[in-house]
């Protein structure tokens, strides 16, 4: 088992079918193509493999905020719907929370959908708190 992060565009193409899971309004293309661009602005993609396959994938960046400082902010994270249950998300997101923390993070964040009562609890179960409510305005 390993985690590593996606670089390469054959890479970012194999996390295309767990995060299409999450993420299931994006084509295979429009993944990599949002992947290249947001590197561009720091956005990492870190993917759990196992056996040969993709079991976890989780998208992140590094950001400064005036309200809590130096923080890793996860974007995506999920895991193969046949895998769930089996630790590969923990180990991922141990691993997240160990990279925050290398690079002198003062706390870790996500958001997640108000619908995805499984990964709150997840979340709730790995020590996180519901700290804000995220507010989002459709501009087109």
């Amino acid at each position: 088992m390993k985690i590593a992060l996606a670089e390469t565009e054959a890479d970012i193409a194999r996390c295309y079918p767990v995060m299409a899971e999450l993420r299931p309004h994006l084509t295979g293309q429009d993944f990599v193509a949002r992947v290249h661009r947001q590197q561009q602005t720091g956005y990492l993609l870190a993917y759990l493999e196992d056996e040969g396959e993709i079991r976890s994938v989780a998208g992140y960046r590094f950001l400064e905020m005036l309200c809590c400082g130096k923080i890793l902010y996860v974007d995506d994270l999920v895991t193969h719907a046949t895998c769930r249950s089996t630790g590969y998300g923990s180990r991922l997101f141990d691993w997240l929370v160990e990279q925050a923390r290398a690079a002198g993070c003062h706390e870790f964040h996500l958001d997640s959908g108000v619908q995805r009562f499984d990964a709150h609890r997840f979340y709730l179960c790995h020590g996180m708190n519901i700290v804000w409510h995220h507010f989002s305005l459709k501009l087109d």
